[in-house]
């Protein structure tokens, strides 16, 4: 059984052992644990080793799920605010206030710690890359200038991330200078 039939359940054993095991993590990353493995947030959590070994392929790929439900939420829509000036500063300003939450923050130092390779795929990027899509979308059927999706990511989001992952300080103000200088490249 994969973690999203389990995520999918409305309630239940899974979605209780799923929350212990979620709650297990954030606990374990919050306390700043040298090392977290499945044996670890096994017994954090009250489940059998083997259930974390059938769901997951190894202790990253538990790390991003838990990060990816801590650092994004389903049906989480961008500001309207009728302005891609508007709507990209109000975006900005919620990420980092988001992002800079201890706990999220500790999420996504895990997650980005746990890894050992280059990823093709990152269920936050793709998350972030969706939200993007929909205020340029937006800015361009209003008829404003608007930057790429990627210039977004690169030049919105990326620095906010960065920043959180270095333990750098992200305020309102950081927010509002990167969303000014991405639309500086377009003006």
């Amino acid at each position: 059984m994969s973690s999203q039939t389990a995520l999918s359940r409305p309630g239940g054993r899974n979605a209780r052992v799923l929350a212990a095991i979620y709650a297990a993590v954030g606990e374990l990353v919050g306390e700043g644990a040298e090392k977290v493995t499945f044996p670890v947030i096994a017994e954090r959590a009250g489940v059998n080793p083997t259930t974390l070994y059938r769901r997951w392929d190894d202790v990253g790929a538990l790390l991003e799920e838990v990060a990816v439900a801590a650092l994004t939420r389903e049906g989480e829509s961008t500001p309207d605010t009728g302005t891609l000036e508007g709507d990209l500063l109000e975006w900005a300003i919620v990420i980092a206030d988001d992002i800079t939450r201890p706990h999220r923050a500790r999420y996504l130092r895990a997650m980005v710690a746990s890894r050992q390779d280059v990823v093709v795929d990152c269920p936050v990027t793709d998350r972030r890359r969706e939200q993007a899509a929909e205020v340029v979308r937006r800015a361009v059927e209003r008829g404003e200038t608007a930057p790429t999706v990627a210039q977004v990511l690169d030049h919105v989001i990326a620095p906010l991330y960065y920043r959180v992952v270095f333990a750098l300080e992200v305020d309102h103000e950081y927010a509002r200078r990167v969303v000014r200088d991405v639309l500086a490249m377009v003006r």
